[in-house]
């Protein structure tokens, strides 16, 4: 049978990364300069001169996956569509009241950023509903038509429109994008009652908005890829990963393109929880380093752990992950993160008190560490780990970049060394431990302080520097594996490969549990659990090939904030690993109802996860459900992690087989095999050892062991 593939493109702000997996297991891959000004200049210039270095027709590329950051980056620069917000009389400056955070706590001066609708932009019309969805003032049709008429004159392109209690009651929303479509045929409208169908008024408002800003960016992005795909002989569906770590078809995505602004991160999560179910771990930590941050995130159960909101275009805490305020809300799931400043380009510096700080600020591509010879005069991350033995001092990214170690050690010296009176060594191992300290804050941030042991967990560490660090954080976090993923510096682009089709979808729903309405409840799910499978099959997947998880948000009875909890836990296979639900799951005969035994196991459930979560639980508190939801996959037949994984094995090495590397003040210098993944087996290595690869590479300190498994992982395991 002829080889046929899969394709993952993944577009950061330095590196646009692709990958190739074949139908056998066997990958190819290509890292270009991303193209900031014409992403999808970078994008074909990838997949043409990946196609081309292997000979590979086109029409031989079966799926394509895409990690997009146009919609983040629209945010970032401001460069979204000129947007217009239509809301209830009385509502006009919720989006710029916001919520009392303050990013920055003990700073006077601390500004909120701009709203991304200014105020000339945001007009009210005479129009509410009740909580329970019961019209109190009607709308004025007259007004609505005078406001669009303003706002066409304003040259708006996009328009969102956001009314009181609108969750409960869409249909003065619905009217007004009817009178907008009268006037402006073709003008893009997201309604709150269909981007958000929720409580809380400034969240709902504000995700609204961000959805409009960039709805008309996203989809001129993937149109105009489209052209392209079909220029290189591709002429497949478009697929998009999502925030929530499933995929969606780019026509989804161009309409709700907020479930697409993490997508990047999204994606390397998502690639260590399909490989750690391969083998068997259930519990695995993962981190993501690159060049300017580094992210961590929990899998737990086997499932991963996702947050209902986040915020995008902030600024990255050094201090706590709950320190927001500074970005734009975002109410949608997503795989939970926790982000700090350290990065391999992050910069090392003494503050006045001559303490020695990593981060957050960071050279970036241009001019970068000092050690890549462009410029950069600050000592960096890299420059540390290229002066201790642990970064290869000749060359990076498979010999394109050229080190010159001689500006690192200077960098070292002249602003940190020479300031602390220390040498060259000992000021590089101390970078190195102060952005442990950072990275390590980033692990216990989705573990200890979620009510976590790390000690349960696996850790899985990818992106350039990830592996460089990761035996460090697990001999503090008491780890007992780490496993550095095939193609760690590419591996976003990896786990776009491993993603399922996967929708989320939320309503409000309110049911307190002392005078609960069992048939209302039930209600509310089965008309989530027929959306959802109603999607499905609009998008080709029978009732063999679909997984259908509920859940309700749960809290105490004057709680701001609920725990999800699941309402159907998984209890049976199904094809391809994944699992199915219960009583109400996704079984034979459809939508099963909850009985009152399944309703005391949910509230048991949900003062379970209290405790586990905050430390303590209320038995003799009311409990209320405040919403509904349910995640909806598309399954494929294959498995999406094959068999065996074959990495393309044309890594290059420094020109050494051994070289001098540093582990700290009681381990000292020592001479360390250098090695290439490809020479690993199933039978460990001792270490200390460095494993050298073009996109990254891994250090094995003493006293811990490598060995390769079936699916090219490096497992690394105290010896």
């Amino acid at each position: 049978m002829t080889q046929q593939y899969r394709l993952g493109v993944d577009v950061g702000g330095t590196f646009t990364d692709v990958v190739f997996m074949g139908s056998d297991g066997s990958t190819f891959h290509k890292k270009v300069l991303s193209t900031p000004a014409d992403f999808s200049a970078a994008i074909k210039l990838g997949i043409r001169q990946a196609l081309g270095d292997h000979g590979i027709d086109g029409r031989a590329v079966r799926e394509y996956t895409h990690g997009a950051t146009v919609a983040t980056n629209a945010i970032i620069t401001r460069t979204g569509a000129n947007t217009a917000l239509i809301t209830t009389r009385g509502f006009r400056d919720v989006l710029e009241i916001r919520r009392m955070r303050v990013h920055k706590l003990y700073e006077l001066n601390w500004e909120k950023p701009p709203p991304l609708v200014p105020r000339r932009m945001r007009l009210e019309v005479p129009a509410r509903v009740n909580p329970w969805g019961e019209e109190t003032v009607p709308l004025d049709e007259d007004a609505a038509r005078e406001v669009v008429r303003q706002l066409l004159e304003e040259g708006t392109d996009s328009m969102a429109v956001c009314f009181i209690h609108a969750y409960a009651n869409g249909a003065h929303e619905r009217r007004v994008r009817e009178l907008i479509h009268e006037a402006a045929p073709d003008m893009s409208v997201s309604l709150s009652s269909e981007v958000l169908p929720e409580m809380k008024e400034y969240e709902r408002t504000s995700t609204t908005v961000i959805n409009a800003y960039v709805q008309p960016v996203v989809k001129s992005y993937f149109l105009s890829m489209e052209r392209d795909l079909e220029d290189l002989g591709i002429e497949i569906p478009i697929m998009v990963m999502q925030s929530n770590g499933g995929m969606m078809p780019s026509e989804m995505a161009r309409e709700r393109p907020i479930h697409i602004i993490e997508s990047g991160p999204a994606a390397g999560v998502t690639g260590c929880h399909r490989l750690a179910r391969k083998m068997g771990l259930d519990d695995v930590m993962t981190l993501d380093m690159g060049g300017t941050t580094a992210k961590a995130s929990l899998i737990e159960g086997g499932e991963i752990s996702r947050s209902p909101e986040y915020e995008v275009g902030g600024a990255v805490s050094i201090g706590h992950r709950l320190m927001k305020g500074s970005g734009y809300l975002l109410r949608v799931p997503s795989v939970d993160l926790a982000e700090v400043g350290a990065g391999g380009g992050s910069v090392a510096w003494v503050d006045d008190g001559g303490a020695l700080k990593v981060g957050p600020r960071s050279t970036g591509a241009s001019p970068g560490p000092a050690c890549y010879g462009l410029g950069g005069l600050e000592p960096t991350i890299t420059d540390a780990n290229v002066h201790l033995g642990l970064t290869n001092p000749e060359y990076l990214a498979g010999g394109t970049l050229r080190i010159h170690a001689d500006l690192a050690d200077r960098a070292i010296q002249d602003r940190v060394g020479g300031f602390l009176g220390m040498d060259t060594t000992t000021a590089a191992w101390g970078i190195r431990e102060v952005a442990n300290s950072s990275l390590i804050r980033a692990l216990r941030a989705v573990s200890t302080e979620r009510g976590r042991d790390p000690r349960q967990f696996s850790l899985f560490a990818f992106g350039g520097m990830g592996p460089v660090h990761a035996v460090d954080l697990a001999t503090e976090l008491g780890i007992g594996k780490v496993v550095v993923p095939p193609l760690p510096g590419l591996f976003s682009a990896v786990g776009l490969l491993f993603a399922e089709v996967e929708h989320h979808l939320v309503r409000t729903h309110y049911s307190r549990m002392s005078d609960l309405d069992l048939g209302r409840l039930n209600g509310a799910l089965e008309g989530l659990f027929q959306e959802a499978e109603s999607t499905l099959e609009r998008e080709g997947y029978d009732g063999s090939h679909r997984s259908l998880d509920l859940s309700c948000d749960v809290r105490y009875v004057g709680q701001d904030y609920a725990l999800t909890v699941p309402v159907n836990p998984p209890q049976s296979d199904i094809p391809n690993g994944r699992t199915t639900g219960g009583a109400g799951g996704s079984t034979p005969a459809g939508f099963s109802p909850l009985d009152a035994e399944l309703v005391r196991k949910l509230v048991d459930d949900f003062h379970a996860e209290h405790a586990r979560t905050y430390g303590y639980r209320s038995d003799q508190e009311e409990v209320q459900v405040v919403g509904v939801r349910c995640v909806a996959r598309g399954l494929s037949d294959k498995p999406r992690v094959p068999e065996t994984i074959r990495v393309d094995s044309s890594a290059t090495q420094s020109s050494l087989d051994e070289r001098m590397a540093y582990f700290g003040r009681r381990a000292g210098w020592a001479s360390v095999p250098v090695v290439g993944r490809d020479q690993l087996s199933a039978t460990p290595d001792q270490g200390p050892m460095v494993i050298e690869e073009d996109s990254s590479l891994t250090v094995v300190n003493p006293g811990w062991q490598a060995s390769l498994d079936e699916w090219s992982n490096i497992v690394l395991e105290p010896a």
